[in-house]
């Protein structure tokens, strides 16, 4: 059973876990060739599992951060720049319904950046309007 099964809706937190590659290479690069087959078979495997959660909602991967527009409007009207907005690389973001922080984290915690030199990010959801 997993969280989401034992509690009710009512009383899961919904948190956004923003994944930064950091320096582990992206699939299709030449660096990610310098991967060792059993550390990218684990990476998959993680993911693999993460999929399978049903508290886990996932997203499809981000682009590369040079191939970002960033968009800000200046008296009404909208500037766009190339390149993305704080060159970061977030490579994605997953949203997680969750008991409570610690939950949240220790789904953090399976995601391969966050042990192979990028990190994750637990941010609850918010409601702005």
């Amino acid at each position: 059973m997993c969280a989401k099964d034992a509690l009710d809706e009512e009383d899961m937190m919904q948190f956004v876990l923003v994944i930064h590659q950091g320096t582990y290479p992206l699939p299709g690069t030449p660096q990610a060739e310098l991967v060792s087959e059993e550390d990218r078979k684990a990476a998959y495997a993680d993911w693999a599992a993460i999929g399978t959660m049903e508290n886990v909602t996932g997203a499809p991967p981000m682009g590369l951060p040079k191939d970002a527009t960033t968009v800000r409007v200046e008296d009404g009207s909208a500037v766009t720049t190339e390149g993305p907005f704080d060159n970061t690389s977030v490579g994605g973001f997953l949203v997680v319904e969750a008991e409570d922080l610690d939950a949240a984290i220790a789904i953090a915690s399976r995601v391969p950046q966050a042990r192979l030199g990028g990190a994750v990010e637990v941010r609850p959801s918010a409601r702005y309007w």
